[in-house]
């Protein structure tokens, strides 16, 4: 019970101190990646959203960043009968969660933030099995893991290049969900930089013009 509930509070408290078990692989996300982005949404709805959920995402939003008609989102990504206009919240009930996991499984909408994506790749695809363990596996990056490996339907079905590629797709759309104007910010930071550089070369122009009769 203890080491479910420590699992539950390290996914959610950047500040517990971890023992990795295992070196990260960096792993490089596209967000501008619309495929990838869909791709991983899609994972995320079918295999993550059964216990978690992204509550501070909404359907709607996601479906115009992504690229996906409303329609599609429904009929592909949602499956407990909310609209278009609900936040992506999870089909467990917190009492349920306590019941089976010891502590009700945290939202996922900041964890990429919080963890980081080499750290959720290596998560993802960190699971072995474990007898000792309640779920029957345990993972290298987080020792004593209390949820079982959700993707391993997954990793038995596809060669292990598909799978960290279907991981990786994921991990991309845990990272959008966690920061969805990183690349609006982005854009718009060049646009500033790009202003105040011709704003300075109008300065140093005026600057020379005003002091070449003072000397």
């Amino acid at each position: 019970m203890k080491a479910l509930l420590l699992s539950c509070l390290m996914w959610l408290c950047p500040a517990v101190v971890i023992a990795q078990e295992a070196p990260l692989e960096r792993v490089d996300i596209d967000l501008a990646d619309r495929s990838a982005l869909q791709d991983g949404a899609r994972t995320f709805a079918s295999y993550c959203m059964g216990c978690h959920g992204a509550k501070f995402q909404r359907y709607e939003r996601v479906a115009d960043d992504l690229g996906l008609s409303h329609d599609q989102m429904l009929k592909e990504l949602v499956f407990t009968g909310a609209k278009i206009g609900d936040p992506m919240a999870s089909s467990l009930r917190a009492s349920d969660g306590k019941h089976w996991f010891g502590a009700a499984p945290p939202d996922l909408t900041l964890v990429a933030r919080v963890r980081g994506n080499d750290w959720l790749y290596g998560y993802l695809r960190g699971f072995y099995p474990d007898a000792t363990r309640p779920w029957g596996v345990n993972n290298h990056v987080l020792h004593d893991v209390g949820m079982p490996n959700v993707l391993e339907p997954l990793q038995v079905r596809l060669p292990p290049a598909q799978f960290d590629a279907k991981v990786k797709n994921l991990v991309t759309f845990l990272a959008y969900s966690a920061d969805p104007v990183k690349l609006q910010s982005q854009r718009i930071g060049i646009y500033v930089l790009s202003y105040l550089l011709v704003l300075l070369g109008f300065a140093f122009l005026l600057k020379r013009e005003y002091w070449k009769d003072v000397r």
